[in-house]
């Protein structure tokens, strides 16, 4: 067994020992406000950044605080029903919280990662966070952390309105001066006036694309990948990964923690190839329903703190590249949000118009045949059998069977019976980028709108996402 260290070593000096970080915020000039649009990583911690220089942030959430939230997740898991304002990806946390909880990343020329990193520790993270490879937290532990960061944003005078839906930018000669939203429980209008207004909606909040589309303010396609969540026990990619005999299993893992995974092939597709590839690998993880309108099905996945679940999830995704989108070509630049949507319909459709989630053995679906049975499941909604292989994209559907050939001739054991193909994984990242100027910031046509992280294509994850919110309160700082 070989083990990585990186080490701080003291030589001829004396120890230093680390001091607890603290943040240092400022009193609030509050006639400077800055509306954020989203209450996930990225504006949460550009709430945090802007009242350390003194400005104000008014955060405006469609979604529930993070503690209402778990009745909505309960209701999808238990009832199949999605309320559009509040489920896995919208409310206090963003989608992070409750189906994810990694913060490894590779961004590191976005940002200061262990600024990020320490502020999570500030708020109740477990330190070991600072020095570990691939930190994480765990979607149990985050919504208690996430409460402390509400906490703090508000104790030292900033606001967040809960349940209020944002419809139309308010754009004066091309300006924004706040935005124009609605209670979704009263149906309230309301309008929320600022000094610039933040875009940190994630990639999920697709209403916000058609209305900059609607206003005509640019918005542009960009790069994604769609396909499937593949879960297997985990106990045999333990095996597979550790070159252990499952008779000695248990006995490894007393000192080693649940092993993951990361794939990658390159597949022809049609004319062209096609990349496909691990993503958001969860050992020990469950597959989590992440639809967002009831007449969908999303999958996507997450890990427990001890990652001690008994399957590993992992999305398996095809590159979208151009061509697959001529289909949809007639909605310019959301032709990628098209195909999505396409996607997740047929996916509810085949599970029996439920949130349900069709569902295929991973041999049967290479060769090609519905699964007589399906074997148990960390999707709590429930699977079905269903023909994957023949309801996804040809494009997909094709590279996904080249790449799972692929993983099993590098995995040995990859491709067994006991390994299942859930669907669909289609929100990997935004088919959509909404552009900004590369030092201020601002999007090109609208003085004082900053697009942010994920949902505006500038980000991939937790960390990542948090880096750029504070990288955009910096530059309104700058010019306020």
């Amino acid at each position: 067994m070989k083990v990585l260290l990186t080490v701080e070593a003291y030589i001829n000096e004396p120890y230093v020992a680390p001091q607890p970080f603290q943040t240092q915020y400022r009193s609030l000039q509050k006639n400077k406000q800055v509306v954020i649009v989203g209450a996930g990583p990225a504006g949460l911690f550009a709430a945090l950044r802007l009242l350390e220089h003194g400005l104000m942030p008014i955060i405006v959430e469609r979604g529930k605080d993070i503690r209402q939230r778990r009745r909505d997740l309960a209701a999808i898991n238990k009832q199949h029903i999605v309320n559009p304002h509040s489920n896995y990806c919208f409310g206090e946390g963003g989608a992070g919280t409750y189906s994810d909880g990694k913060l490894y990343t590779r961004s590191y020329k976005r940002g200061d990662i262990r600024s990020v990193l320490e502020i999570f520790v500030e708020h109740g993270a477990d330190e070991n966070i600072l020095v570990e490879a691939h930190p994480h937290i765990g979607t149990n532990k985050l919504p208690k952390i996430i409460g402390a960061m509400r906490n703090v944003i508000l104790q030292h005078g900033g606001e967040i309105r809960y349940n209020t839906h944002v419809e139309d930018l308010l754009v004066h000669q091309g300006v924004v001066r706040g935005v124009a939203a609605r209670n979704v429980e009263s149906g309230d209008a309301e309008t929320v006036e600022g000094n610039a207004v933040i875009l940190a909606t994630g990639h999920s909040a697709r209403d916000v694309y058609k209305l900059l589309q609607r206003k005509d303010i640019l918005v542009e396609a960009k790069p994604f990948a769609v396909g499937v969540r593949a879960e297997h026990p985990q106990a045999l990619i333990d095996c597979i990964q550790y070159h252990c005999e499952p008779k000695d299993h248990d006995k490894l893992r007393e000192h080693l923690p649940a092993a993951s995974y990361s794939l990658v092939h390159q597949a022809v597709a049609g004319s062209s190839q096609h990349g496909v590839y691990s993503f958001c690998m969860c050992p020990g993880g469950i597959i989590a329903p992440c639809a967002t309108e009831q007449e969908q099905v999303v999958t996507n996945g997450w890990s427990p703190s001890k990652r001690n679940n008994p399957y590993a999830n992992s999305g398996i995704v095809v590159e979208v590249k151009d061509e697959d989108l001529k289909p949809y070509k007639q909605h310019g630049a959301l032709a990628g949000l098209a195909l999505q949507e396409t996607m997740e319909r047929t996916a509810w459709e085949a599970g029996g118009k439920t949130q349900t989630a069709p569902a295929q053995r991973l041999k049967d679906f290479v060769s090609g045949k519905v699964s007589a049975s399906l074997p148990d499941c960390s999707y709590q909604p429930g699977v079905a059998p269903a023909p994957l292989h023949e309801l996804l994209p040809p494009f997909v559907a094709n590279a996904l069977n080249e790449g799972f050939r692929a993983f099993g001739r590098k995995m040995k054991g990859y491709l067994v019976d006991d390994a299942i193909c859930v669907g669909v994984e289609t929100r990997t990242s935004s088919p959509v980028r909404i552009p900004r100027d590369a030092n201020t910031l601002q999007h090109p046509q609208v003085q004082g709108l900053y697009p942010s992280a994920e949902g505006a294509g500038y980000a991939g994850g937790i960390v990542s996402a948090a880096m750029d919110g504070r990288k955009v309160a910096d530059a309104i700082a700058a010019t306020l």
